[in-house]
């Protein structure tokens, strides 16, 4: 399948959220723009890209806290100052 540019630059629009990367945002943001993407398909793209990144960063506290423990969720005071 081939790709047109508007919509190579809003994958890039929801990668860039789940790199947490501002400038690559802003880039890909204003290049989808310029090939003709509308604010809603950017905006599609962003809430696409938050909801990969909400559960990619869920999943991976699951797998530290279950290998590593969270000592948050013990009696004892992590030290942490997170309670």
């Amino acid at each position: 399948m081939i790709f047109d540019n508007k919509f190579r630059e809003l994958i890039a629009v929801g990668a860039s959220i789940g790199a947490n990367c501002q400038p690559c945002l802003q880039y890909h943001s204003d290049k989808a723009k310029e090939y003709g993407a509308s604010e809603l398909e950017i905006r599609e793209a962003v809430n696409a890209g938050k909801t990969v990144r909400k559960g990619a960063a869920t999943r991976f506290d699951s797998f530290i806290d279950s290998s590593l423990g969270n000592p948050c969720n013990s009696e004892s005071a992590c030290g942490c100052g997170c309670k």
